[in-house]
């Protein structure tokens, strides 16, 4: 069973920067893609960022330009640099892999920023 552990979530003032940080439980480079999500109570969790297998990245077209993805396969870790960050992008963060149809999900990490 893969195992998705997210961190670095906080509390942060509103213009400043956070990193998470998603380590799994085995290799990544099996995964055909990871990402990472956002949800607030009462919304549907929606799509932050992307990267698959071969790198190549994709991003909610709202926060392109403020956050990025990144990988590092030697310590099975997904990062997410989170930039500029405004109020309504508060939420719960939620780390996830994805093999063929499968999607597994990471418990979580809540982002709080305040104005």
């Amino acid at each position: 069973q893969v195992q998705l552990v997210e961190s670095g979530g906080g509390l942060v003032q509103a213009g400043g920067s956070r990193r998470l940080s998603c380590a799994a439980s085995g290799s990544i480079l099996g995964f055909n893609a990871m990402g990472w999500y956002r949800q607030v109570p009462g919304k549907q969790r929606e799509l932050v960022a992307a990267i698959a297998s071969g790198g190549v990245t994709n991003y909610a077209d709202s926060l392109k330009g403020r956050f990025t993805i990144s990988r590092d396969n030697a310590k099975n870790t997904v990062y997410l640099q989170m930039n500029s960050l405004k109020p309504e992008d508060t939420a719960i963060y939620y780390c996830a892999a994805f093999y063929r149809t499968i999607t597994f999900w990471g418990q979580g990490t809540q982002v709080t920023v305040a104005s």
